[in-house]
């Protein structure tokens, strides 16, 4: 069983001081069917799934809108192996998103990219916790030095948020740039590894 993608879809600002993930999503296979997995220990709001824009999310991840079922992270099965993957994504995401882990060690796939967006995504794993570089720097690390716009596009395809961390790659001038699922969401995983970009 290998995770095939993850993404952080939500940002809760409640009364504590600062900003909370609310939601992980990892997009699967269990019984070749697709799941998503909410991983309820960050689901601050009892109406999530209404915000959750599925068809955008499985345009993007490539899974089957009419295949999807939602299951709760404390319902998968520690001794079912394609499960066991599962849980040990949660585990280490938890464990980051608690300031206790900077990087991961887990089995992805990422043939769903093209060979150059697969290039890409291998640099972004070079990024160490609490750095960050430029598109500029990105593009000359996979040798294209002038395919920057070429390097955001593969960002932003980046089926793997926070285990991948395109939330690394910033502007030039050192302003946040872009990001998929939305730029609250890169400045708060910034944050959490210590950095501060303009906005």
């Amino acid at each position: 069983m290998i995770v095939t993608s993850v993404v952080l879809t939500d940002i809760v600002h409640d009364n504590s001081s600062s900003p909370k993930a609310a939601l992980l999503l990892a997009s699967h296979v269990i019984n070749n069917t697709a799941k998503l997995i909410w991983c309820n220990w960050l689901a601050l709001d009892e109406h999530w799934q209404d915000k959750i824009k599925l068809k955008a999310l499985s345009k993007h991840y490539k899974f089957d809108v009419d295949e999807v079922a939602f299951i709760a992270a404390d319902q998968l099965e520690s001794n079912d192996k394609e499960q066991e993957v599962l849980l040990a994504s949660i585990a280490q995401i938890q464990n980051y998103m608690q300031g206790q882990r900077s990087d991961f060690d887990l089995p992805i796939d990422t043939s769903s990219g093209t060979a150059f967006q697969q290039r890409v995504w291998g640099a972004l794993q070079e990024i160490g916790y609490g750095e960050t570089i430029s598109y500029a720097t990105l593009a000359q690390r996979v040798d294209n030095p002038k395919g920057f716009r070429a390097v955001a596009q593969a960002n932003g395809k980046n089926p793997f948020s926070v285990i991948i961390p395109c939330h690394r790659v910033i502007s030039s001038d050192g302003k946040l740039g872009g990001y998929t699922g939305g730029l609250d969401k890169k400045e708060y995983l910034l944050a959490l590894e210590g950095i501060t970009c303009k906005v």
